[in-house]
């Protein structure tokens, strides 16, 4: 089954929310899950996530909205749990974002 934006609006916010909860906690458990490798292969990232709740009207800042979705300084989940990228990461993280392109 296609689901298409206006089916998937339809959706109460408070089961959206907790979805959307449960895949932040997810990320965050899940911390071996790296952001070039999330980027590589679906287009978005944690930073993303930040990036979106700013977009949909959160008012924290951006490194607020990072802290949020890592659980922690951005700073410190990068020194902690961030791996080196490695060219290969790069390229498929380079493909993967120009699919995001819409025209």
């Amino acid at each position: 089954m296609t689901t298409n934006s206006d089916s998937l609006d339809a959706l109460p916010d408070d089961v959206a929310a907790a979805a959307f909860r449960r895949l932040v906690r997810h990320l965050q458990h899940r911390h071996d899950a790296q952001n070039i490798d999330l980027m590589g292969l679906s287009g978005f990232c944690r930073n993303c996530l930040a990036d979106w709740i700013r977009d949909a009207g959160y008012e924290g800042d951006k490194a607020q909205a990072r802290a949020l979705i890592h659980g922690m300084p951005a700073e410190e989940w990068k020194a902690s749990r961030q791996t080196p990228a490695s060219e290969e990461q790069l390229r498929r993280m380079e493909e993967s974002v120009a699919k995001n392109r819409v025209e």
